[in-house]
This record gives C-alpha cells, structure tokens and sequence, in this order.
C-alpha cells in the first residue's frame, strides 16, 4: 500500500511539474540554418531584458545536455530567469544539427564557427527590438565565445565557470595536475601545431586531444585568450565562479577578474560545474554524479546572481 501511494505522489508531482511548464511563454525558433533553440518570454507590460545563454564544450543541446549527460542545466537556468521576469535563448550548439542531418565533419569545424553563431544570435534580437535589453551569458567554453560575441554592443556581459586563459594553457596545468608526465610533452605539442599548424609530437596518452582530425579545431581555439578579449568589453561584467567546479577552478575567474578590475567576481558556494548544489561534504563521485541527475535543479543563488546583475 504504501509503494502503491509513493508511486501515486510521483506521478501527480511529475504531473505538476509538466502543468507549470506548459504556462511557460515559450517558443522554438531557428535564427539561421546552423541555429535552432528556445525563447522564453515573461508575459509583462514592458519590454524585458533578453539572456543569450551560450553552452559549454563538447556536442551540447539548448538544455545544456549531451548524449551519454543529462542534466539540463542551461534549461532550469533559463526557467529560473524566466520567474525573474528575465527573456532567455538558449540553443544547440551547430553540431547537433550536423549529428542529425549526419554532416558533421569533424577536420572541418572550427572555433569562429561557434562565435559566428553567437554574433548572427546577437544580430537576430538586436534587429528584433523586442527586448529593453541585451546579454550574452556563457558557460565554460561558452564563456569565452560569449566575451567575443559580446563585443558586438550588447548591454552585459556574464562569464560562468569560463576559463581566464587560452585553451592550451588551461590544459597544460591540468595535465600538471592530474598527469604530470604528460606536462610537457603537452607543451610541446601546443607549441608545434601553433607554429606550424599540425603536430606529431604527442604521446599515445595525449590523442584525444591531438588527433590529427581535431588539430585544427584546437589551433583555432588556441588563437582566443580569454583575459584578452574581456579587457575589449566596455560593458558591464559578472564573472561567476562554483568553488565544486572539478573542471575549470575558481582561480580561472581571478584571472578573468585581474585582466577586467571593474567586472564584479563572485564565487558562489557549493556550486558545481554543470551549475548544482553540492553538500560541502559531498565527493567527488557525488559531484560527478550530477552532471547525470535531469531532475536536480541548478542552485538557486546563480539565478539570483544573475538576475540581479541584469536588473541593477
């Protein structure tokens, strides 16, 4: 009897959760034949300032999930906005469009690629009007596709777990930490393919990242240092750490923070890097966990960090 009552209360919770959803103002529009996402809208009387929510690394869908990681952070973020009475767009990064029309080239995608499709998202709503406001809003890589994006004359600019220095630094002291003998053989293969555009100095340790088909991805990613191109915004900035991100550390963000003294920093306690609440005591096998739990909200005083900033 009781399993039969814990199922019932599941099912009318699930029921709810579906019902205030579909209130949402919501609304799947393609901004071009790379881009497909989402807008949410409040329903207010005045033009509300608009959020362009730009993904992290890797195949990542408007939700800010992939295929083998389901966590929809970027969508609950987007919700939580959507309660402030902020407009959100999120959507799929070109490669799951590619995955589905089966057209991906893997040697052929580059790093402009991606902030092309921010800037033509930037254009879109800026010709639109609609919103008293504009910004753009990164996480991880994101971060730094959104600080170049952002410099094309939006309203704000919102760094999340987003690395302070390029690609190929950021590795280098990763490897230092969790292989360090792989360090330097890393080095020099980041130097060569910068030099000459192609590397073979890598160990069989480092092909996931050297791959002769993933070489020019990576050489056009290197070109971008993040504490570079945020000293070009002349925009406010909020540049915003989890101290349980185990993928991009809060010192990423003072780097970003010494490179835009004005920007305002903030490291938000307990927070994880696909945007969740950890316990201080959890490990960090709980903490990798959630980057699979679709049903874990994101932690609460992101949204309010971020709502904040865009109605001061």
């Amino acid at each position: 009897m009781k399993t039969k009552l814990l199922l019932i209360l599941l099912s009318f919770t699930t029921v709810l959760i579906a019902q205030e959803r579909s209130k949402l103002n919501q609304k799947d529009i393609s901004v071009s034949p790379f881009i497909d996402g989402t807008i949410l809208t409040p329903e207010t009387e005045t033009k509300s300032p608009l959020v362009i929510l730009i993904a992290d690394s890797g195949p990542t869908d408007r939700n800010g999930n992939q295929q083998m990681m389901t966590n929809n952070h970027l969508r609950y973020l987007a919700e939580g906005l959507y309660k402030e009475g902020i407009a959100t767009f999120r959507y799929d990064k070109r490669i799951i469009k590619q995955m589905k029309d089966r057209t991906v080239n893997e040697e052929s995608i580059r790093f402009d690629d991606f902030i092309k499709d921010a800037k033509d998202i930037v254009a879109y709503f800026k010709r639109s009007q609609a919103f008293s406001k504009i910004y753009v809003l990164g996480h991880g890589q994101g971060s730094t596709v959104g600080t170049v994006a952002a410099q094309d004359g939006v309203d704000g600019f919102i760094s999340i777990a987003g690395p302070g220095r390029s690609i190929d630094n950021v590795i280098v002291e990763q490897l230092s930490e969790q292989a360090p003998g792989l360090k330097d053989n890393a080095r020099t293969a980041f130097d060569e393919l910068a030099a000459n555009g192609s590397t073979q100095s890598y160990s069989e340790g480092l092909a996931s990242i050297f791959r002769p088909s993933i070489q020019p991805f990576i050489r056009s990613w290197m070109k971008y240092d993040p504490s570079v191109e945020i000293q070009k915004l002349n925009v406010p900035v909020l540049i915003l750490a989890g101290d349980k991100d185990l993928q991009v550390l809060p010192s990423e963000g003072e780097v970003l923070k010494a490179a835009k003294p004005d920007a305002t920093y903030m490291v938000i306690k307990n927070m994880n890097h696909p945007l969740k609440e950890m316990k201080a005591a959890d490990d960090d096998l709980v903490n990798q966990k959630s980057y699979n739990e679709p049903k874990r909200p994101v932690i609460p005083e992101l949204i309010e960090a971020v709502a904040t900033f865009v109605n001061q």
